[in-house]
């Protein structure tokens, strides 16, 4: 370092999660540290008048004091074995604190997700140095000298050139002390390299047997097993041509059900890597099965690095080393798979893009999505936004010309859709028929036993919240201000959570006088009591959160149903994602409109994509495929287009009504919440928040709606309320998100908390 550059300064951010401490500070950097301290350094630091040791990452490296040099603190240390940040993560960091609210730290806690350094996994070996015959001699002469652990070790090396460490302690029964004694004589070596965890082999190691040959290819790239159609290829073309040119162009693959979308990823996934680029592939958590992950180790090999919330400490953390090392090319997994340390990123893939559990439920709460074109802009890389059902969000991009469009409209075994009829359960009602089964779905379950063919049962239970129905005329009891459905709370009350209306519960319809209106609860075992009523020689498997608690029990009951082990496979929403059972041809669908009636305002968007993503399942194999929708509401605009498998249709009726109500993606939405102990305090705040926020509102015409109770008012003794402020742009939701993080700021020693959402996934 130059005279002129003797004195360097780095503005850190200290690793404690308060709103006070959100900012940098700067320290000296003291020069035996000069060369080791870097922009996304972890770092230790004095800090607060106690001077009391803390971590933090270095944002950046400064000649400039921010104050008097002699009052700057120095750094104490760099913290060598922890996973630094990368200077992409900081700026992704950086972004997600402005985009969508939280402490600077917290942001780099989402993107930093492996916290620790955890210890390496060593591979030791015990290696003979000179040939067989030597060693066999040198066995003889110890065991003359009655040194039989010295001997036993040298005999077994006569036959082989080297033995794993573990089995020669655990085996032979050698200690540490006798290699390290033949080691000294010069007549074995104990060798350590360094070993990475991987989950997915140690599975098929598993799955194969201790001694059985691991199921995980070694090499890698495959061939691909067919040639791809012509819309398959003119859609990896497009994308690999973007990433070669590094225009930053993105693209929305719409792809029927069954048509193929994972083999174009794998062709892209293929050719990029072929340009010295990596690739990240965003999988929803729930379809991370262990048959995905091969089809990519299948093609890929080692080359793969699997991320997922399943793994431990150590597989997560060697998972990262390996992409950081250059030793992975290919990264899959949930959202959080995004912020692997890749330096040369060429494509991002998120699959299912339409899915809610891209939408992280902790602060910041950022959208994978998003998250993903901000980062591929800091590589000039593209990113492939795959569905049979896009989301509206992604569909008006391609309106407004900001993704690309590529096509698959034919399945891949060459089959057609299935054919959906929708059943009105009010008039199996009418008829007497008081099951869960309408007549037709019940007799075509008995065809497909007594044909050797297996069926689905799905139960649309997703974001049930208690609402009210009527059986007789499918009539929802709504909030009059709101056009969503009422909550049905314990003390006979209905209330909207997003203005806050109450009402009494109703004993009789309002609409027939009907007495069988009342709140609408099922769950999948009531689903399986009912079919072994109605088939008891019936082969049944159920899949929710009961029978799928244990690490690896949601891919034995999907290889147990794809065996054919079973008839019949009874679920909620897991059964219906991205799964392939060529052997099932018929699919129904049990309460169709239960999310149609979730306190939403996405519960059309959501029931549409569920029973479409449903009716998807059936017909993928030889057979043709029979899908029937249970509801009692079939003239809802929803079902009608999943039942036509209509996209286009259902969009341009959807976001008619999201543009004149301004919701997303025809405008942007912040919500705030307060969490309190007590449940005035919790109002209080809230409405002050309110009344700080008036001047802007006016201004810049922003919509505000509440302060209301959240949807579940009281979790562990804690209230919650929120409200939620509309516009159709989002600069004007920032500087009132600043606004209110500033109030916050000012109110020293308050006990509440306050998060924020921007363009939340769920009512609050």
């Amino acid at each position: 370092m130059s005279d002129a550059q003797e004195t360097l300064y780095a503005n850190i951010i200290v690793d404690i999660s308060h709103e006070s401490v959100d900012r940098t500070f700067q320290y000296s950097v003291p020069p035996a540290l000069f060369g080791r301290v870097h922009v996304g350094s972890a770092v230790l630091v004095p800090f607060g008048k106690g001077n009391r040791e803390h971590k933090g990452y270095v944002l950046k490296l400064t000649d400039v004091p921010e104050w008097a040099p002699e009052k700057i603190k120095a750094v104490r240390s760099v913290i060598e074995n922890e996973t630094g940040a990368e200077t992409d993560a900081i700026r992704l960091a950086a972004w997600m604190r402005g985009r969508y609210g939280s402490t600077m730290i917290t942001a780099l806690k989402t993107v930093l997700p492996v916290k620790r350094k955890v210890a390496d996994k060593v591979k030791r070996t015990v290696v003979r140095t000179g040939d067989g015959e030597e060693a066999a001699a040198a066995a003889e002469r110890y065991e003359k000298k009655h040194q039989c652990a010295k001997a036993r070790l040298l005999r077994q090396l006569a036959g082989y050139e080297s033995l794993p460490y573990e089995l020669v302690t655990a085996k032979l029964h050698i200690t540490l002390a006798t290699i390290r004694a033949l080691e000294k004589t010069g007549e074995v070596r104990l060798l350590s390299e360094r070993e990475y965890r991987d989950a997915v082999r140690g599975r098929a190691r598993h799955a194969a047997g201790e001694e059985g040959r691991c199921a995980v290819p070694e090499n890698a790239p495959r061939k691909r097993p067919y040639a791809l159609s012509e819309e398959q290829q003119y859609a990896a073309e497009c994308v690999v041509r973007a990433v070669r040119e590094e225009s930053g162009r993105h693209f929305l693959l719409h792809g029927i059900t069954g048509s193929g979308k994972t083999e174009v990823y794998l062709e892209i996934v293929e050719q990029v890597v072929k340009e010295g680029k990596q690739a990240v592939v965003l999988i929803p958590e729930i379809s991370l099965t262990y048959q995905t992950v091969m089809r990519f180790y299948g093609r890929f090999g080692q080359r793969v690095s699997v991320v997922h919330s399943r793994l431990s400490d150590g597989e997560r953390y060697d998972a990262y080393e390996r992409a950081k090392n250059g030793l992975a090319d290919v990264v899959i997994g949930p959202r959080s798979a995004l912020f692997t340390p890749f330096p040369r990123t060429g494509v991002i893939i998120i699959d299912e893009e339409h899915e809610p559990s891209y939408k992280s439920e902790n602060m910041p709460r950022y959208h994978a999505r998003e998250a993903a074109f901000e980062l591929a802009s800091y590589h000039r890389a593209s990113v492939v936004l795959g569905s049979a059902t896009p989301s509206l969000e992604a569909y008006r991009m391609v309106q407004e010309g900001k993704l690309t469009l590529l096509r698959l409209t034919k399945r891949l075994t060459g089959g057609t859709l299935p054919n959906v009829s929708v059943t009105d359960m009010r008039e199996e009602l009418k008829q007497g028929n008081r099951s869960m089964f309408s007549d037709r779905l019940a007799q075509l379950l008995k065809d497909r036993l007594e044909k050797g063919e297996q069926s689905m049962l799905f139960l649309n239970r997703r974001g049930i919240a208690g609402f009210v129905s009527c059986r007789a005329c499918g009539y929802v009891m709504r909030c009059p201000h709101c056009d969503v459905s009422l909550t049905q709370h314990r003390g006979g009350r209905l209330i909207c959570h997003y203005c806050g209306y109450e009402q009494a519960q109703v004993s009789c319809c309002p609409i027939c006088s009907s007495k069988y209106i009342l709140g609408f609860k099922a769950g999948t075992q009531q689903v399986e009591d009912a079919v072994k009523r109605l088939l008891p020689q019936a082969r049944l498997l159920r899949m929710d959160a009961d029978t799928t608690r244990g690490k690896e029990s949601y891919d034995e009951i999907l290889s147990s149903f794809m065996n054919e082990e079973a008839d019949i496979l009874i679920g909620t929403q897991m059964i219906v994602k991205g799964h392939d059972f060529p052997k099932v041809t018929l699919v129904g669908i049990l309460a169709a409109d239960l999310s149609l009636n979730a306190n939403d305002y996405r519960a059309g968007e959501r029931t549409f994509d569920l029973l479409t993503q449903a009716a998807g399942r059936a017909g993928r194999g030889a057979g043709a495929g029979e899908v029937v929708i249970q509801t009692y509401q079939p003239d809802h605009y929803s079902i009608r287009y999943a039942a036509a498998q209509d996209y286009e249709g259902f969009y341009r009726e959807e976001i008619a009504y999201r543009e004149f109500l301004r919701y997303p993606p025809a405008g942007h939405m912040l919500a705030v919440q307060v969490y309190a102990a007590d449940e005035e305090t919790a109002e209080r705040l809230a409405a002050e928040i309110k009344m700080r926020t008036e001047e802007s509102v006016k201004e810049n015409t922003v919509l505000v709606m509440g302060p209301a109770p959240a949807m579940v008012r009281k979790v562990k003794d804690i209230f919650r309320e929120v409200l939620y402020y509309k516009h159709e742009m989002l600069e004007p939701l920032h500087v009132l998100r600043e606004q209110i993080e500033q109030y916050l700021e000012e109110k020293d020693g308050r006990e509440e908390t306050v998060l924020f959402d921007m363009d939340p996934m769920n009512l609050m």
